[in-house]
């Protein structure tokens, strides 16, 4: 099965170079990266979708879900919590040690790395009992760490360049 992730267009916090809150919408650049990437992937035909429940993610599914695809929400896909870190400047916390997979910190309320990923794997491993040949996933920058984590290994644990941009998409083989 192929696995196409999507990371959602930008919010305002993305471009404030904050962490999102719980749920932040895309700005005008977001959406013009969301009709951009619809244009990119109209002809891969996905058998369906699915999409973390968050507004950021929902608005990138509606726009680039051109060819009407069946959209299925799960909570599994919603981004890493970060807690008391929500419209904190990213400079807060030391961003590689949060995204180091072996780290030993607890950073304020945010949830934790390890459990994060355990909680994307689930649905990656429910998704390979599934007869589908092609999906597309709407989520977010720590939810396409944890698929390089799933598909690419832990390697050296060091997981905050892994992540995709805004509106990137990446191919994977299930």
């Amino acid at each position: 099965m192929k696995v196409y992730i999507v990371r959602h267009g930008e919010t305002r916090n993305n471009a404030l170079k904050l962490y999102n809150s719980y749920d932040d919408d895309l700005n005008d650049t977001g959406i013009e990266q969301a009709k951009n990437l619809r244009d990119k992937i109209v002809s891969i035909d996905f058998d369906i979708i699915f999409s973390s429940p968050l507004i950021r993610t929902r608005h990138t599914t509606d726009i680039i879900n051109i060819n009407n695809k069946n959209v299925i929400f799960d909570d599994r896909l919603k981004e890493r919590n970060i807690g008391n870190f929500a419209s904190k400047p990213l400079d807060t916390v030391n961003r590689d040690e949060y995204w180091n997979y072996n780290t030993s910190i607890q950073y304020g309320t945010s949830e934790n790395i390890k459990l994060f990923f355990n909680r994307v794997y689930s649905f990656l491993d429910d998704l390979k009992l599934k007869k589908y040949e092609s999906v597309l996933i709407v989520a977010h920058s720590g939810v396409s760490k944890a698929f390089s984590a799933y598909f690419e290994g832990i390697g050296d644990g060091m997981f905050l360049k892994r992540g995709l941009k805004n509106c990137e998409i990446k191919e994977y083989e299930l």
